[in-house]
């Protein structure tokens, strides 16, 4: 069974006076020329750093940005953008950034934090231990702290030292998730527990191989499911439907088959696309041209669902209960490809349901059309949603729970 995910108001903090609060946090945002183009993740954080900061708590944050390469400083990935927008956020704090944190100078850092300061550590995948989970590297993380807190829901699906190894330095009473971590939660697992029918789980994206198990997972949860996106081509030759040059994973139709399959026995009605806006190459200026049915022309691919479609699986977010959405539905990026995924977005916001938003590209979407207010949740993470949504067991959640 389960335990119960230890928060906040579970820490003792007025065992400690001025306690170190070790903060892993998200903030791995995406970062061109040194200016930061969606501070999404940064926000999501400032609940947490604000209660602990309210109550008179020394904070030593951290995250991973990018993909570093392990071996040290690499100035494309350090986190001073990262700090200094916090900083602004925060309007009347300080972010100091600590450079060499596993240098003994840290403990003087942390001592002479003023009540308007916290520490941010560099990238934490400036060093190859994180991402191996090294103990001893946790150990030296976790050294000036007495108190443990994961509010970095977008990668407590990875055991990263300072998700999990470090946790572990903390007696159980001592670590807890962050408001962020504990809504994820709270939606992700309570949405579905026992949901009121019909439930429809929507999904997009590139490949069937990236949703196999989620979806094997919801023929046994949902009512429906919606299947659109490039994924949806694998599910229509399957069917012996004409795809014209779509991509198709040609070495998942037993996959395919599978899933049909598992639907069927449950009753689980699986919805596809009928129609489709197309291009005859994979390029951003191509010109869209309609299907006007099911089966796509030799020489033409599908980027993006057709308006019939749009109407049916519209009508189904919107007498739904409890909907659930990964993955867009074409290349929204693209203007002309963009109205079947934007389509499906304002569904679920008219849907008068719980709605959830399972992160990546779909977080993207939501975004970009200015929808993320009005629907449920908007996930801060499309691998942990995902992980989650099938049942496993997150590592950096595991190690927080009691």
């Amino acid at each position: 069974m389960v335990g119960r995910l230890r928060s906040l108001e579970d820490l003792n903090l007025s065992s400690v006076d001025r306690p170190v609060v070790f903060l892993r946090l998200d903030l791995n945002v995406p970062i061109k020329k040194g200016t930061i183009g969606d501070d999404t993740r940064i926000r999501a954080a400032l609940p947490t750093i604000k209660w602990l900061l309210e109550r008179n708590c020394r904070i030593v944050a951290c995250s991973h940005l990018g993909r570093p390469k392990g071996v040290g400083f690499e100035a494309e990935f350090s986190m001073e953008p990262v700090a200094k927008r916090l900083a602004e956020l925060l309007e009347t704090k300080e972010v100091v950034l600590a450079s060499d944190y596993l240098a003994p100078d840290l403990g003087k850092m942390i001592g002479d934090l003023k009540s308007n300061q916290i520490i941010l550590l560099e990238n934490l995948r400036f060093y190859k231990e994180e991402q191996g989970s090294d103990v001893e590297f946790a150990k030296k993380l976790a050294r000036f702290a007495n108190f443990y807190v994961n509010d970095a829901f977008g990668t407590s699906h990875r055991a990263d030292a300072s998700l999990f190894a470090v946790a572990e330095q903390f007696p159980l009473e001592k670590r807890c998730a962050g408001f962020l971590v504990k809504k994820e939660i709270d939606f992700l697992e309570g949405a579905f527990r026992n949901p009121s029918p019909p439930v429809t789980a929507v999904f997009g994206g590139a490949k069937v191989s990236d949703k196999i198990a989620v979806l094997n997972k919801f023929t046994q949860i949902a009512n429906n499911i919606v299947i659109g996106g490039a994924m949806a081509y694998t599910f229509l030759k399957y069917l012996g439907k004409d795809v014209g040059a779509s991509k198709v994973e040609e070495d998942k139709l037993d996959v395919v088959a599978e899933i049909m399959k598992n639907a069927e026995a449950r009753k689980v009605k699986i919805y596809l696309p009928e129609d489709h806006m197309c291009g005859d190459k994979f390029e951003e200026t191509v010109a869209a041209v309609a299907s006007n049915g099911v089966d796509i022309p030799a020489g033409f691919m599908g980027l993006d669902i057709g308006p019939k479609t749009i109407a049916t699986f519209s009508k189904v977010i919107e007498e739904s209960k409890v909907v659930i959405w990964n993955g867009p539905m074409g290349v929204f990026e693209w203007e002309q490809f963009k109205n079947g995924t934007r389509q499906v977005a304002e569904a679920l916001t008219r849907c008068k349901g719980v709605t959830v938003v399972g992160g990546g590209d779909s977080a993207a979407a939501m975004a970009k059309f200015k929808l993320e207010s009005k629907v449920s949740h908007v996930s801060t993470g499309g691998g942990a949603s995902m992980e989650l949504l099938e049942g496993k067991e997150l590592p950096g959640i595991k190690v927080i729970r009691n």
